[in-house]
């Protein structure tokens, strides 16, 4: 694992980097806007996509590196989030892919970066409650393959939420909220939920490849 600091025009971002020995596409993943990238998602995936194949880069945006506890304004995270794929070598397919907030981060940027693919953890489909305030068309926008992991209880859109006829793959993960977390109660644990969301992820990254 190597860290790198990179600039943007928000201030100094962070790069954290798990290589593949023999990588075959680069996933770069956002974090949300509360925790970085930290979390046990992202941290299941810097652990094991490497070992197949699937490099990957962990962005922290300036504001987390500088302190702060609020995420800036969307326009920023994606100018932050271009500047970090700005600064990958791309010698193999990249996708772009984050969390939450960092989600829709890299779908407002997937087309634009000329990414193979998006990747979308627990995408705040809507604020919870608030059906009707849908961010789905941010998805639709991207303009390329597009998968979603959400977990069954996830508070900002369940999978079901997400509707059949449109272009967007959606795994659901079973008995998991919008950070993974599964219920003791639940018949699964959180080492089960973030197995398939690895799974889910690089089946899918693979596929990706093969068909760049």
């Amino acid at each position: 694992m190597t860290t790198t600091s990179i600039e943007t025009p928000g201030g100094p971002g962070l790069l954290y980097r798990a290589d593949a020995a023999a990588p075959v596409a680069t996933l770069l993943v956002g974090h949300g806007a509360g925790a970085g990238v930290d979390t046990a998602d992202l941290e299941a995936l810097a652990d094991q996509l490497p070992g197949r194949g699937i490099t990957v880069v962990r962005f922290e945006q300036p504001w987390k590196v500088a302190g702060r506890k609020i995420a800036g304004p969307p326009a920023s995270l994606d100018v932050a989030f271009t500047a970090a794929a700005a600064a990958l070598e791309r010698t193999v397919p990249l996708i772009v892919a984050g969390r939450s907030a960092g989600a829709r981060s890299a779908a407002r940027t997937a087309g634009a970066l000329g990414a193979a693919g998006l990747l979308a953890l627990a995408f705040p489909l809507h604020p919870p409650g608030k059906p009707e305030r849908s961010r789905l068309p941010e998805l639709l926008d991207a303009g390329v393959p597009t998968r979603v992991i959400q977990g069954e209880r996830d508070a900002f859109g369940r999978p079901e939420e997400f509707p059949d006829d449109v272009d967007v793959d959606v795994v659901p993960v079973a008995g998991a909220d919008h950070s993974f977390k599964v219920a003791k109660s639940a018949p699964t644990d959180r080492e089960q939920a973030l197995a398939t969301l690895v799974e889910a992820a690089a089946t899918w990254i693979l596929a990706q490849v093969a068909r760049s």
